[in-house]
């Protein structure tokens, strides 16, 4: 049976849960407008992993209507109740670039208790591209999980800013070589005399994944 946008339609108003799945599925195999305009109900469907799934393909068709999008995942930003979509939807904020938004992330990241909220605001901000970014990001460093430094560090490689190079330094002794392996990313693609000091330290660590990639920034 061949897939029309009248059949995926269908399955996306089905009282059947499955059926809006492989709806959502279906959608990917469609031309992106048309995949755009079926979509939108389902950014506030009752189901919570429907709501995921759709915010999250919003990431690759949403450039059909940026301003549409803007206006779509900043309300599930802000008022889905589960966390899962609310970082969905700063994923894809980021993917979209829409800065419009920054003002919500910051201030959600302020608010929320939820981690994976603040993890996915933060690893948003490089995407993102605003560098009004980099004061949140600055903090994020300070956080007390692992895995937003992480995204922090990450994040300060893609914003560019050569001022987070003296921040980030530090962690060239952080025992998770995760976050020491994140680092020769970010100041690799930073650059300048300071990071290439950090990173000729680096070609030296312990572990062989941190050391080969410091030596191919070298």
């Amino acid at each position: 049976m061949s897939i029309t946008p009248e059949s995926v339609n269908q399955l996306l108003h089905s009282e059947n849960l499955g059926d809006r799945i492989r709806g959502l599925n279906q959608l990917r195999q469609m031309e992106p407008e048309v995949a755009f305009e079926l979509i939108q109900p389902l950014v506030t469907d009752r189901n919570t992993r429907v709501r995921y799934v759709a915010i999250s393909q919003l990431d690759t068709i949403g450039q059909q209507d940026l301003a549409l999008s803007l206006q779509l995942l900043r309300d599930r930003l802000l008022n889905d109740p589960e966390p899962d979509v609310q970082a969905a939807a700063a994923d894809a904020i980021g993917g979209l670039r829409l800065t419009e938004a920054y003002d919500d992330l910051e201030n959600l990241y302020h608010q929320t208790t939820e981690w994976l909220i603040q993890f996915s605001i933060i690893a948003a901000l490089g995407e993102l591209g605003e560098p009004r970014g980099f004061d949140l990001l600055r903090e994020a460093l300070n956080s007390d999980n692992d895995l937003v430094q992480t995204a922090a560090i990450s994040a300060f490689g893609e914003l560019g800013d050569s001022r987070a190079v003296p921040l980030l330094i530090p962690f060239a002794n952080h025992e998770d070589w995760q976050i020491r392996y994140r680092l020769v990313q970010a100041l690799g693609r930073l650059g300048g005399s300071e990071a290439r000091s950090v990173l000729e330290k680096l070609a030296e660590d312990e572990v062989e994944q941190i050391a080969r990639e410091a030596k191919n920034h070298l």
